[in-house]
């Protein structure tokens, strides 16, 4: 007998379906690489001394950047056939994350709605996931829902499927945003003995232009160590670039840590409110970015949150006239918590 292990199209999902996925513990290894990767310069994550002095935990914390990585990487059994993942809507990390803590993550379809039909195109549809993550001690981390493009296994499919994808959760309200940040921090620690990591007195309005940008190398092995299944991150046979597609967390990562440039003191990501991918990123892709202020809020442990949008770019080295061409891949609107 012959056993076909495959992805699903987009013709098996039905709403109210859910998929489970391995659970993961979060290790040293898995932050050591991800630092390798992408640079970040978060300080908690970094140095497990300042992290106990201010947490009060002897665990060393997870980058919740890293944690966001691994949810999504545990939610593509449901998009191994994504031709992109087209959107991320109302993300809020709900407490941290500790090295030693294990994430079980479910996933659930909650809408379909398939592509409009056009003269050589084959079908798609659009499939609304509704991820929730727990830790081991059976506490809500993450919530979030996102959107990936499914190729329909018949390319002239009618499916009929037309959910309303609206009502998927975009914002949230002060006293949300005031219930993720942890309790007893304290936050009098981050202030640099030896060298002053001054953190810009940004208002609303203020936009935050980033100078240095980062090449992406090693894009598989971000996958992998997400465990992220998507064919078209690893078989450049099954890309429609023909060429294998960066993971989008890779561009999202790419942007927070060289945010962490501006804002020095930044302690952790608390939510977004949305992330969308305006177009495809490639290996040896040149990444920069760029903030926008939108508001600045006086936390009540202490601190402030920032509310941003991030703009990513993506260059590449155009063959004929070897200039470096740029073009806009990531629209976060991104939460971040600081000292």
């Amino acid at each position: 007998m012959k056993h076909v292990v495959d992805g699903p199209y987009f013709e098996d999902f039905t709403v109210g379906q859910e998929f489970s996925a391995p659970s993961v513990t979060v290790t040293d290894a898995h932050a050591t690489f991800y630092s390798a990767l992408v640079a970040d310069r978060m300080r908690l994550p970094l140095d497990r001394h300042l992290s106990h002095r201010v947490t009060g935990d002897p665990r060393p914390l997870a980058h919740g950047n890293l944690v966001i990585s691994l949810v999504a990487g545990q939610t593509t059994y449901a998009s191994q056939y994504v031709k992109g993942n087209l959107f991320y809507r109302g993300l809020l990390l709900k407490r941290p994350v500790y090295i030693g803590d294990s994430l079980y993550t479910t996933t659930k379809v909650v809408g379909l709605k398939q592509n409009k039909s056009k003269p050589g195109r084959d079908a798609t549809g659009m499939v609304a996931l509704e991820m929730v993550t727990h830790n081991q001690d059976g506490e809500e981390v993450l919530q979030f829902w996102r959107c990936p493009m499914i190729p329909c296994r018949d390319p002239q499919a009618e499916t009929g499927s037309d959910d309303d994808f609206s009502w998927i959760k975009d914002s949230f309200t002060q006293d949300e945003l005031f219930a993720a940040l942890p309790r007893g921090w304290n936050l009098q620690h981050m202030a640099a003995k030896h060298v002053p990591l001054l953190t810009p007195d940004v208002k609303p309005g203020d936009e935050i232009e980033i100078g240095p940008r980062d090449t992406v190398t090693c894009a598989p092995e971000l996958v992998r160590m997400t465990l992220n299944i998507a064919y078209t991150h690893t078989d450049a046979s099954r890309s429609y670039l023909g060429r294998r597609l960066v993971y989008g967390g890779h561009t999202i990562a790419f942007a927070l840590s060289q945010l962490t440039r501006a804002l020095p003191n930044l302690l952790t990501v608390v939510a977004w409110r949305g992330c969308d991918h305006l177009g495809p990123v490639l290996e040896d892709d040149i990444i920069g970015t760029r903030a926008l202020v939108r508001d600045v809020i006086a936390a009540p442990v202490g601190g402030r949150i920032y509310d941003l949008e991030l703009e990513a770019f993506a260059g590449r080295f155009d063959a004929e006239s070897k200039e470096l061409k740029q073009e806009k891949v990531l629209l976060q609107k991104i939460l971040v918590w600081g000292a």
